[in-house]
């Protein structure tokens, strides 16, 4: 429990550092590092997101983060091959229930943020990619530093993230057998209702700090 508190907690830091917009001309690397720290400051800061108050940890995330994640692209991505074959109706709901168990899922971990420091590596990518992985490593009090890496893509709004590494493990890849599983069982509609139960759950529980 004590690793998958760390991994939330640093891919929360992931998510944070896509937060606010930025110049076209700024590289995604600069724009990462330039964002992350105002992110993590905030968390640390925020009395409320340190007692895990959902509701504030939410309109943190909401606010800064999401608008600057793909998410219709990332759920895309762990649909599959049966993202093609859901309706127009099927994407948007499924879009939506993965949108809001991230938010349940990391959320939690803000309030993990303590004295965490991001280090980042030199972007290898030409001026004209459109898309790129921006690599980093999270710096710990105790332990060995964490690597973390962000697929990023250049769209008409500017740099959005898609995809998140942590510790050798892509976002994406992690929920794409757990969806195709549900998808085996009860279609696109079975796996958007079991997103719904799960996210009915997440909703149902106490404010506390991811465990």
């Amino acid at each position: 429990m004590k690793l998958m508190k760390q991994l939330l907690a640093m891919a929360t830091i992931a998510f944070a550092t896509a937060a606010q917009a930025a110049p076209a001309v700024e590289a995604p690397d600069v724009l990462v590092k330039r964002i992350s720290q105002d992110v993590i400051d905030t968390a640390k800061a925020d009395k409320a997101i340190q007692a895990g108050d959902i509701k504030r940890v939410t309109e943190l995330v909401e606010s800064k983060i999401l608008p600057y994640v793909d998410f219709q692209r990332m759920t895309s991505l762990a649909a599959g091959r049966f993202w093609r074959d859901a309706t127009p109706d099927q994407q948007k709901q499924l879009s939506a229930e993965f949108r809001t168990l991230l938010i349940y899922t990391y959320s939690g971990a803000l309030s993990q943020i303590k004295n965490e420091t991001v280090e980042f590596k030199p972007l290898r990518a030409d001026p004209s990619d459109t898309e790129v992985e921006v690599r980093s490593q999270v710096n710990v009090a105790r332990g060995e530093p964490v690597p973390l890496n962000y697929r990023v893509a250049k769209t008409p709004a500017g740099w959005k993230i898609y995809d998140i590494n942590v510790l050798g493990a892509w976002l994406v890849e992690t929920y794409k057998s757990s969806f195709a599983s549900e998808i085996s069982k009860g279609g696109i509609d079975g796996l958007i209702k079991t997103l719904q139960a799960k996210n009915k759950a997440l909703a149902s529980r106490p404010a506390a700090k991811a465990k």
